[in-house]
């Protein structure tokens, strides 16, 4: 098992391959604490070791000097990751060097800008959002019928083109832009919540309005040129353009977008309030009986001016295989969701077995229309799924939200009940 240090800022997107893999495979890797961007990696001692002075850089513990972020996050992987047989592992290489070379040169192009860290030039970026475009549209199509890049594990791959899509992700694909790539997103998503990649990318917020150009930002972050040399600056876009030799050097502006909690507001609050306590349900429902007090109490306390009743049916259930896996790409929406639960209560299920499930629901909220609608941060995962109003004093309806809640019956599905999960 590889352990080592490995050198790097924070936040480095390139640093997280190797970080991930190793969270995987087991490997022993720490970061260095005593690292400084701009001092440490310009000393003496570490150019000796690594001559180009970039990071990501990794000294293992037998004294093994790597550059390069994918090669580091090799080093540090297991066989599993790697690919466990020769046509595996060239599968894993081709979707890295696709990342590498049809993603992240565009990504730097279009997003650098937005961060202050190059000049913006709109005819490169408008040809880097194309260059987006296309390689999602391949990716797209390649996972509309795979839940990982190669094989039914996570693999270095996955962790690869994940880690290149995050800048992207973050700052400018918004709801509208990334819309077009369900299989994408579904994909992104179920990964960035897995623990070993929030272990390491801690919580992740999409973007929810596409970032701009700042020529303020532009001038703060060059500042030290000299004030008057602005606009001179600004008008070099040829000569900044070649930038990604700063990619590195991403720390400052990440921080940048954390103005982003004004959306804490809650997207009910014009909302009547209705006469249904939803917390009162939800106690009566983990404390009680479901089929004698729960039930009973929530067709008594119901209100069908302010709440509606819907059933949701997953898409794609022909591309779900393992179990375990289904019951994650629930739990991930769940997670993403998480602003929904004060207004909202869910009973979903999973049907079948490995490599033969289905993913079903009955759901319960405020208001009439879709709820997903009201905030760009739920919009993530619900067009993946169908989605029915049902009539309250239907008996069809009464019939399905006691089996749903219930975890029991036939559910009119061909499949067997296997597991339920709450949204409460």
């Amino acid at each position: 098992m590889a352990s080592g240090t490995l050198f790097t800022y924070p936040d480095n997107f390139r640093a997280f391959k190797a970080l991930i893999a190793a969270k995987y495979s087991g490997a022993d890797v720490k970061v260095s604490p005593g690292f400084k961007f701009g001092e440490t990696n310009k000393s003496k001692s570490f150019l000796e070791k690594f001559p180009l002075g970039k990071v990501p850089a990794f000294e293992s513990a037998s004294g093994d000097c790597l550059f390069e972020s994918d090669a580091i996050a090799q080093y540090v992987s297991n066989a599993q990751l790697i690919g466990a047989n020769a046509r595996d592992a060239a599968f894993v290489q081709q979707w890295i060097h696709f990342a590498e070379n049809e993603i992240l040169p565009a990504s730097c192009t279009w997003v650098y800008p937005c961060l202050g860290i190059i000049q913006y030039n709109k005819q490169e970026t408008e040809k880097a959002k194309e260059q987006i475009k296309k390689a999602l549209g391949v990716l797209n199509g390649y996972l509309a019928k795979r839940t990982f890049l190669v094989g039914e594990r996570i693999s270095l791959a996955d962790i690869a083109v994940v880690c290149d899509l995050l800048l992207l992700y973050k700052h400018v694909m918004d709801p509208s832009f990334r819309s077009s790539f369900v299989h994408v997103n579904r994909w992104f998503t179920t990964l960035i919540n897995q623990p070993q990649f929030s272990a390491v990318i801690g919580s992740f917020q999409m973007c929810t309005k596409m970032a701009e150009f700042d020529s303020k930002k532009y001038a703060e972050m060059h500042g030290q040129q000299g004030g008057g040399k602005k606009d001179k600056k600004e008008k070099q876009p040829k000569q900044e353009k070649q930038a990604p030799k700063k990619k590195e050097k991403e720390p400052e502006p990440e921080e940048e977008e954390e103005p982003k909690p004004k959306e804490s507001k809650d997207p009910f609050a014009s909302f009547p309030k209705g006469t249904f306590n939803m917390d009162e349900f939800k106690r009566e429902y983990s404390n009680k009986d479901t089929l004698t007090e729960a039930l009973p109490y929530f067709w008594k306390n119901f209100d069908k001016e302010n709440f509606s009743i819907w059933y949701s049916e997953y898409k794609y259930n022909n591309e779900l295989t393992k179990i375990f896996m289904t019951a994650n790409l629930v739990g991930g929406m769940f997670q993403r969701l998480e602003k929904l639960r004060k207004n909202a209560f869910a009973s979903v299920c999973l049907f079948g077995e490995d490599n033969n499930n289905s993913i079903s629901g009955i759901w319960v909220w405020r208001g009439h229309d879709l709820a997903f609608e009201l905030s760009p941060d739920w919009q993530i995962d619900y067009e993946s799924y169908n989605w029915t109003k049902l009539n309250p004093d239907d008996a069809k309806t009464k019939k399905l939200v006691t089996e749903y809640f219930a975890w029991e019956g036939d559910f009119d599905i061909n499949k067997k009940f296997n597991q339920g999960k709450l949204f409460k």
